[in-house]
């Protein structure tokens, strides 16, 4: 009894421990080495067995998992969990994730935008419905804090001094964009009578940026990850019809660049699916729809930030705060601390660290953003049954992510013609 006492006193919040590694992470990036990047890209089977089973690449493999065991280690340490069960779990969360990277790498399906997080989802999902996982096993897998890191690190992408050089228009778009958008999925998923989590995850990936957005709020509002992965997968699923066909469609109606461009920008919601897209069309089509999306991953830690002020004060149903309103210490208390992690990391990169730096260690912290979502999407699979995930509840969710998705596309059209009309 006592040695676990000791460990809890010991023990560090799991919010406050990212920010720790996330930094740590960054610090080691910034200052001593910088991760290579392994290559997952490849068309034809020579390929595959040259370029990404080949002693070099799988070398890099080998340093990458060293790399994330150390760190993930030192998290599970500083929490107060169990060290030895996640040494002996992570290596079969790694070693699958690994194969969902290797599936994502291929040329044809990247040509559907199909990305890693959805197999490592699968690849999870299928492991979990057919085989008895110990329950050992399932205890270790650290879906939060593998979460928690990767959002740390997206923060170092968010630049804000690229999206004041593209331009105002842009901005003023992504604006009007995710605040119509938002308020119109919300009011939508409350009149269907979707539960509030749902209903916060859906108008975030509709309105802002997918994928990362859908993460970022259910990190803000500690989510669920079983409700995470439905709607990642409504996500990543409609982004695919709508790559292919909008292009079609502005080409059939004849729409200029510039607008198709900040339709395409402001409605698609993965990046990946926007800069395929925007290549159907033209080079000033991909100029602009890139530009429109990043100014809309900007407004993502603004987002966060006051979905977690909104969910921490308004959600609070602890017996202590029941009778009178939250305080600024039980506000400060419940507010996710990673939060303010991804902002100081975009302000970081945005106006401390020189051009040169960040283009140097730029690929090697988005490989690891994606390798940590990569890793919490397969510990979610291994712990979630397809009978949670797709059941009869989740028909609601879905049409208003669909009737939500379809206003999107709808406001955004017209708010691009008012902008970058001629």
């Amino acid at each position: 009894m006592s040695e676990n006492t000791n460990t809890k006193q010991f023990a560090i919040h799991e919010d406050w421990t990212v920010v720790i590694l996330g930094f740590l992470i960054i610090g080691l990036s910034l200052s001593v080495f910088i991760l290579p990047v392994p290559v997952f890209k490849w068309v034809k089977y020579d390929e595959l067995v040259v370029d990404v089973f080949g002693y070099g690449n799988l070398k890099i493999v080998l340093e990458q998992f060293v790399y994330l065991l150390s760190i993930g280690s030192f998290g599970v340490l500083l929490t107060g969990k169990s060290v030895k069960n996640f040494l002996i779990g992570f290596p079969a969360v790694y070693f699958l994730t690994i194969i969902a990277l290797i599936i994502a790498g291929n040329e044809q399906v990247k040509a559907y935008n199909l990305e890693a997080v959805i197999f490592s989802l699968f690849i999870g999902l299928f492991i979990s419905n057919f085989f008895a996982l110990p329950s050992w096993f399932r205890s270790s897998l650290s879906t939060e804090l593998f979460v928690k890191i990767g959002l740390i690190l997206l923060g170092t992408t968010i630049i804000f001094s690229d999206v004041l050089k593209a331009g105002s228009l842009g901005l003023i778009q992504a604006l009007l964009v995710v605040l119509s958008v938002w308020y119109f999925a919300f009011w939508l998923c409350t009149k269907l009578k979707v539960d509030d989590e749902l209903a916060m995850m859906i108008s975030s990936s509709v309105s802002i940026c997918g994928v990362s957005a859908a993460i970022a709020t259910s990190g803000a509002i500690k989510g669920d990850s079983k409700k995470l992965s439905y709607v990642i997968s409504m996500v990543l699923i409609t982004a695919i019809p709508m790559m292919i066909f909008m292009p079609m469609i502005a080409k059939y109606f004849n729409f200029s660049e510039e607008v198709t461009g900040a339709w395409l920008g402001g409605s698609i919601d993965t990046t990946g699916a926007v800069v395929a897209s925007g290549s159907l069309v033209g080079e000033t089509a991909l100029k602009i729809s890139t530009i429109v999306k990043f100014s809309q991953n900007v407004l993502l830690g603004i987002a966060a930030f006051a979905i977690s002020l909104y969910w921490t004060y308004t959600k609070n149903t602890s017996s202590d705060v029941e009778v009178d309103k939250p305080t600024l210490r039980i506000i400060w208390e419940r507010f996710p601390k990673f939060v303010i992690g991804f902002i100081v990391a975009s302000l970081v990169f945005s106006f401390l660290v020189s051009i040169e730096t960040r283009d140097a260690v730029k690929d090697s912290l988005k490989n690891l953003q994606s390798i940590w979502f990569a890793l919490a999407f397969t510990s979610i699979g291994l712990e979630t049954n397809f009978k949670d995930l797709f059941n009869s509840n989740s028909k609601k969710p879905f049409y208003a992510f669909l009737i939500a998705q379809t206003f999107n596309v709808v406001i955004t059209l017209i708010i691009a013609f008012v902008l970058f009309g001629k």
